[in-house]
């Protein structure tokens, strides 16, 4: 298969605390690859490094070939990796349109980096395209789109926030804890929503509590365990794997 992304030999630390512990993985062009685990594990810095959020001490990050490691958020972003953080973290005083046209920030320079005739009317196009995208996949964003972000329910703040990640059109969309907090109704349509865009050619890489909502959706998982790789597996294997069931899945 072709990894979109391999991560190498990859550890990350906190002072003298080693968070992320030399581990190894690969996620393929077009699949959701599910990263599980106890709260502390080294999920959600594993996350923030891959995006640039935090510098790995060892380790590779290839994108597409290319080593990512210790590049800056801009840049990662700019190659096509977009990251849609643990607490939505929208911005408050924009409206829920004004919220996904940040989002395209590194879309713009992507394409400004390209030769054209016609960058502004390309960028307005695309602007247009990725709106309309973000609406066909929550259409009440459609409905609030004048409205402050603020207003928003829980559930309509997380699909404002993954549709702000799409705006970019990323190659590589990570999700740290999209169904936090959520209702069970609005878990359903997260995950449906995450299930469709991996369909429309989107490579995602998702960390989540609901394990077993997860690896329903999922093609391939790892968990992780006090920074280490405990166990990887097609997700459709792992889900019947009785030491997942007894630690994760409550059975």
């Amino acid at each position: 298969m072709d990894n979109i992304l391999e991560v190498k030999n990859f550890s990350v630390s906190y002072g003298a605390i080693q968070a992320v512990k030399g581990i190894n993985f690969n996620v393929g062009r077009g699949q959701i690859v599910a990263v599980l685990g106890a709260n502390g594990a080294g999920k959600s810095t594993t996350l923030r490094t891959i995006s640039g959020i935090i510098k790995p001490k060892t380790g590779e990050i290839l994108f597409e070939g290319i080593n990512i490691a210790g590049k800056s958020v801009y840049s990662i972003a700019r190659a096509g990796i977009s990251h849609c953080p643990e607490g939505r973290q929208i911005l408050i005083g924009l409206t829920v349109e004004e919220n996904l046209i940040v989002g395209t920030y590194s879309h713009n320079a992507r394409e400004a980096s390209r030769p054209s005739q016609n960058k502004r009317g390309l960028n307005s196009k695309k602007l247009k395209q990725s709106e309309e995208y973000v609406y066909h996949m929550f259409p009440v964003l459609k409905e609030r789109r004048r409205q402050q972000a603020s207003t928003l329910s829980g559930g309509e703040q997380q699909m404002l926030a993954i549709g702000r990640s799409l705006m970019s059109s990323p190659k590589l969309l990570i999700l740290d804890e999209p169904s936090l907090g959520l209702a069970p109704i609005l878990v359903k349509t997260i995950f449906k929503a995450i299930k469709e865009i991996s369909a429309q050619g989107t490579t995602i890489l998702l960390v989540e509590q609901n394990a077993l909502q997860t690896l329903k959706i999922a093609d391939y998982a790892l968990v992780l365990e006090l920074g280490k790789i405990s166990m990887e597996d097609k997700a459709s294997s792992l889900v019947n794997d009785e030491r997942l069931i007894k630690a994760y899945l409550g059975h």
